[in-house]
């Protein structure tokens, strides 16, 4: 699981938030839309954003294979994601994977021609590209109005065949994320907390080397 975190934004995004009788598939549904592009507005707005999540995995039985938390930190196109065992630095030119267990870090230039993925991509426009949406049921969790939002991806030969987005009606955010993996994986993604006023300085999204002794850098940039 040394890559988890990595792994789980291509499965959420495939490049992440059926027939065509059924309502919003064939033909997205346009109430999804309208709440998606909703959240995508709101989280736009920000300035910047600190939020701490949590990453379940379960098999097809129902039986937990792992769990994480974590904290990521956003501003425009630069984040910092930071979990056990892992932390990845983005300064909006290049992309730096820190492995603990191994004292080694990967550096990466981000190509702006490739379907990239980032965190904010999570709370933006993820969904109008590569998926078709349809708004399911209202429920209440938390005392929290919660809108379920399924989505199918349009490319049959990724490795997820579903995706359940949650999101509070209120706030228009994104509660959690799940994913279905046509192994019978299940993969959670929720936000327990996010601050959006608290001031990020950028240095917080550069990776400095000096920090750590003995570190190994593998620059592939």
């Amino acid at each position: 699981m040394k890559k988890l975190f990595s792994s789980v934004f291509i499965l959420l995004l495939s490049a992440l938030f059926v027939s065509a009788q059924q309502k919003g598939f064939g033909n997205n549904d346009p109430e999804a839309k309208k709440v998606l592009d909703a959240v995508s507005a709101k989280f736009k707005s920000f300035k910047g954003v600190q939020a701490k999540f949590s990453l379940k995995i379960e098999n097809a039985a129902g039986k937990t294979l792992g769990n994480k938390v974590g904290n990521v930190f956003m501003k425009a196109n630069k984040y910092q994601v930071s979990l056990t065992g892992q932390e990845i630095y983005c300064d909006g030119i290049n992309i730096s994977t820190y492995d603990k267990s191994s004292n080694e870090v990967t550096i990466t230039k981000i190509d702006p021609s490739a379907n990239s993925i980032t965190p904010q991509k999570l709370f933006t426009n993820f969904y109008d590209k590569d998926f078709l949406y349809k708004l399911n049921q209202e429920t209440t969790i938390a005392g929290k109005k919660i809108q379920e939002i399924e989505l199918t991806p349009t490319d049959k030969s990724k490795p997820f065949f579903k995706v359940l987005v949650y999101v509070d009606k209120k706030a228009q955010t994104i509660n959690s994320t799940k994913v279905f993996e046509k192994t019978g994986n299940k993969y959670t993604y929720a936000v327990n907390n996010m601050n959006t006023t608290a001031p990020i300085n950028d240095a917080l999204f550069i990776f400095d080397a000096k920090k750590y002794p003995g570190i190994e850098v593998v620059d592939l940039r």
